[in-house]
């Protein structure tokens, strides 16, 4: 497997990373504006509405973003407490089990799509159209499903279990399979 990331990583990269960061300085901004207005006596009323669905939108694009990198929670003690014949059916369940969960949001939320553009829904303060917000949750199922290709082409090592050695007790495999700080050249 190359370490290389691929024209398809980069893609990923550039879409979560970037939306996610737009979505931080949106966040960051609407946050000083509604703090300096309050204490200018001349409160916004929309800051917090805003506030809110743009954390939404970090929150689900930083879920995909830790797909792509492998820098999501894993329940690795329970696997490494199993068979060895399991634990090679680590990266499969991993794999098969997050791409379940990722169907189902972005089914999930497909629909909730669909029926706030059928009630025409919009949100309370900002008069903004709340399939806008709703978007990212299909969006970001997809982007995940995407990243989780990419990471097993590129760090299929992360999501492996390591075999333990000879002699060495069950339950100190979960902690050698915890991933160690890259260092930065």
């Amino acid at each position: 497997m190359s370490k290389g990331s691929s024209s398809l990583g980069k893609a990923l990269k550039g879409v979560t990373d970037f939306a996610a960061g737009i979505a931080v300085f949106g966040v960051l901004l609407v946050v000083l504006l509604q703090v300096s207005s309050r204490m200018a006596g001349f409160p916004v009323s929309w800051t917090e509405e805003a506030t809110r669905y743009l954390f939404v939108w970090m929150i689900f694009l930083g879920l995909a973003a830790g797909f792509r990198t492998v820098e999501t929670a894993r329940v690795i003690v329970l696997i490494a407490m199993m068979p060895a014949f399991i634990r090679r059916l680590s990266v499969p369940i991993y794999v098969i089990s997050s791409v379940i969960f990722f169907g189902l949001m972005g089914w999930t939320g497909y629909h909730l799509v669909q029926q706030q553009l059928m009630m025409n829904e919009t949100a309370a303060t900002l008069a903004v159209p709340m399939w806008l917000i709703g978007t990212i949750m299909p969006l970001s199922s997809i982007l995940a499903v995407l990243a989780i290709i990419e990471s097993l082409r590129t760090r299929r090592d992360l999501i492996e279990l390591p075999e333990p050695l000879q002699g060495e007790p069950e339950f100190t495999l979960a902690e050698s399979a915890m991933p160690k700080p890259e260092k930065q050249p």
